[in-house]
């Protein structure tokens, strides 16, 4: 029945709320062994079993990589103190 309803809302042009490990690597542009070595280590983004499937919810996945996206750039001398 997943299976049916994930079809379903990608044919009504909606993306489907839970994905497989495949499409989450996808979506986080990451081979499936480093989601399955994140999960292993308990720091990758949160995941549940389905029977025998192993699924991600898309906002989980959105929340993961915001909570870890940082806009870092070179400190520049009005940063430093004095400057």
């Amino acid at each position: 029945m997943l299976d049916h309803t994930t079809r379903q809302g990608q044919a009504a042009g909606r993306e489907p709320d839970l994905l497989t490990i495949t499409e989450a690597a996808e979506l986080l542009r990451a081979p499936v062994a480093i989601l399955r070595y994140w999960r292993h280590c308990g720091t990758g983004p949160s995941s549940f079993r389905l029977g025998r499937r192993v699924l991600y919810r898309r906002d989980d996945l959105r929340a993961w990589i915001d909570a870890r996206s940082t806009i870092r750039r070179p400190p520049t001398t009005a940063d430093r103190p004095g400057g």
